[in-house]
């Protein structure tokens, strides 16, 4: 349904390049990356805010921009519901009058009715009445896309929606966006650069890196089994440290890391050195080692440090290389966890992935 072919050159030299295919009906596609990937430049272009330098666009079978036959579609003419980072709510309206500033083609009758439809929809219904400064960030994003979705776009694009919010109220919003995606029977594509975002709207992900397209797939798929080292990095992977290969025997390979070994399912594709991936949720620590335990890898080695990551702690033990846990905070306390405490790292040869280095 959505085909787009995109490169955008700026004066800069700074290029941007994506591919994308969606398909038709309802579909959730978040591009995925740090700022400064080029995720947004994207999204603009889809909405007719930037032109190609070159490639093509192709929507339901009309083509919105084609570089080659210098044809642009201005935003206005294309079927597209914009929401920008910071909702961009007119201060001086009342909520009412914010969601049905676009629809003054419609009779006063109609409009009201569209509006006070789509308000019920995002229960907001009792807040039309209201001035964006009365509402939370939460109000103020639901009121947002209700400006978008009354004019009944075919596409929704949102750029950075939840980046105006954080702690509870960015929890409690994107459950909310999460299921009003899930909702709505068009296709939509998310920016974000934040991996708890990405796995909860996405059906698909890009993963975007200094212009280009790293990678793409399911999140699941992205998250588990990252082909990139930036991959690994923008998807929050704990460990990910240089390693060369020492032996190999059957499907295990002997990987020096640091100062100590670690055993790895061989990829088989005969490099010496790749980047060694460990998620921190995979790793166990003991603080005498376990006999009983199945884990292939038993380092011992000193924690050097332990700092918060969220509801869990980051628990860093240096085992010839620096070794990053994630540990409950229960966890800590029933080990009696210190800098300078000698513990066990566990973690199974199959949760090490392993990435060739180019």
């Amino acid at each position: 349904m959505l085909h787009a072919e995109i490169a955008k050159t700026f004066p800069s030299g700074t290029r941007v390049k994506a591919a994308l295919n969606l398909p038709a009906g309802r579909s959730v596609t978040v591009l995925f990356g740090p700022s400064g990937a080029g995720k947004t430049t994207v999204l603009r272009c889809l909405a007719g805010l930037e032109q190609l330098t070159s490639g093509r666009i192709e929507f339901r079978n009309q083509v919105w921009a084609d570089a080659a036959a210098r044809k642009h579609v201005p935003a206005q003419k294309r079927s597209i519901g914009y929401l920008f980072q910071d909702y961009a709510l007119f201060p001086h309206l009342n909520i009412r009058e914010n969601i049905g500033f676009g629809l003054h083609h419609l009779n006063l009758s109609t409009r009201n009715n569209r509006v006070r439809e789509t308000a019920v929809s995002l229960q907001i219904q009792d807040l039309l009445e209201r001035m964006p400064v009365e509402l939370s960030g939460g109000q103020q994003q639901r009121a947002a896309l209700a400006r978008v979705l009354v004019r009944e776009p075919d596409l929704l694009l949102l750029d950075e929606p939840l980046s105006a919010l954080d702690g509870m109220a960015r929890d409690h919003v994107r459950g909310e966006l999460a299921s009003l995606l899930r909702r709505l029977q068009i296709p939509a594509i998310v920016v974000t650069h934040d991996w708890i975002d990405a796995l909860s709207l996405g059906d698909r992900l890009h993963v975007m890196y200094a212009g280009e397209v790293l990678q793409e797939g399911t999140p699941q798929e992205i998250f588990a089994v990252p082909r990139h080292a930036e991959v690994a990095a923008a998807v929050g992977m704990e460990n990910l440290i240089p390693g060369r290969v020492k032996e190999r025997s059957g499907d295990v390979a002997v990987i020096q890391v640091g100062n100590a070994e670690i055993f790895a399912v061989d990829p088989r594709d005969g490099q010496p050195e790749y980047f060694v991936c460990i998620r921190g949720e995979n790793i166990t620590l003991e603080t005498g080692r376990a006999s009983q335990s199945s884990a292939r890898n038993h380092l011992r080695g000193v924690v050097s440090d332990i700092v918060p990551a969220g509801s869990l702690l980051k628990v860093i033990v240096d085992v010839g290389f620096e070794a990053t846990a994630l540990v409950t905070r229960q966890a800590v306390m029933d080990m009696a966890l210190e800098k300078g405490k000698e513990v066990y790292a566990a973690f199974k040869a199959s949760a090490v992935h392993l990435i060739a280095k180019p």
